[in-house]
């Protein structure tokens, strides 16, 4: 199968990359050609921001993909720019959503893909999601010719090839093992106690390379993530098991939080999501238990700055 990855060497599309070539796919990426490229792949360098060079790139391949998955569009004129260069070069779209479209104060649990309210905010993580159901909304009425295309919203997303936290004052924290073995304290919005089902990148990797020709997942929306369902504040305990240090929480009041920070609304609420679709449908179903899952992702952050140590 003829796959190309429009990113391919970030945390989520490097994990999409890896999982293509594993099921012997026949892998392009296309970056901007900053980091190093994924051995295995045939990597195409232009940015999506200019259009007249991605045009031409693409027409240049004289080819056509079974598969192409968009792990970095984040606004209208990507989804536009998917259609216009792939319905005609392409078999499938793949987009990679986000859970933060649901409105955080009309959730349900579980949280089904046919929401009834959908996030609204100009600003940070709300603006984010607000963006991404624009993309959806592309698709979803769009022309997209005789090129499929599927929809994943994954919840939050880790592995060793991104910083830990799940959870303001600590999400995607680079500091967060150096504070954790100094003994300092976890301001957590909450206490914490906001429930989540973390999804291990290579989980959510096999999920979207499964949905490859797959009847099914054809013009279908789909929530991604974990297998288990866990307290913010049981993440950040598992880390710190996995170093072998205590840790100390303390409460940040949510209304204050709030208050000062609407635009973190997404992150202040449970995220339980319904996964039947995505089980009836017969793609991957995540099911890296999360203390497997966050003693992999500690353990290679140690490792790289271990080799950035001896590097210097």
């Amino acid at each position: 199968m003829n796959t190309l990855i429009i990113g391919g060497s970030g945390h989520v599309s490097g994990a999409v990359a890896r999982a293509a070539l594993a099921q012997h796919h026949a892998v392009w990426t296309l970056t901007r050609g900053k980091r190093l490229v994924i051995p295995g792949v045939k990597a195409l360098v232009a940015d999506r921001h200019d259009p007249a060079a991605m045009a031409a790139l693409i027409a240049g391949q004289s080819m056509t993909w079974d598969l192409v998955v968009d792990c970095i569009g984040f606004d209208v004129p990507d989804v536009r720019q998917d259609i216009a260069l792939f319905r005609d070069r392409a078999g499938h779209l793949v987009f990679i959503s986000t859970d933060f479209v649901y409105s955080p104060e009309h959730r349900t649990f579980p949280q089904p893909e046919d929401a009834v309210c959908w996030v609204e905010g100009m600003t940070g993580s709300a603006d984010y999601g607000r963006r991404k159901r624009l993309c959806e909304l592309e698709l979803l009425n769009g022309d997209t010719g005789r090129m499929e295309w599927t929809i994943f919203r994954p919840c939050h997303i880790y592995g060793p090839t991104s910083e830990l936290g799940c959870l303001p004052l600590h999400g995607r924290d680079p500091k967060l093992i150096d504070r954790l073995r100094k003994g300092e304290p976890l301001g957590l919005v909450g206490g914490g106690h906001f429930l989540q089902q973390p999804l291990y990148v290579d989980d959510l990797a096999r999920t979207i390379i499964s949905a490859a020709g797959v009847r099914r997942a054809c013009g279908a929306i789909f929530n991604v993530a974990g297998p288990d369902i866990i307290e913010s504040r049981r993440y950040y305990r598992i880390v710190a098991d996995v170093l072998g240090v205590g840790l100390t929480i303390t409460d940040v009041p949510v209304s204050g939080y709030l208050k000062d920070h609407p635009d973190q609304a997404p992150f202040i609420c449970h995220r339980i999501n319904d996964l039947r679709r995505l089980q009836e449908a017969g793609l991957h179903v995540p099911g890296t238990p999360v203390m497997e899952g966050l003693r992999l992702h500690v353990e290679g952050l140690l490792a790289r700055q271990r080799s950035l140590a001896g590097s210097l």
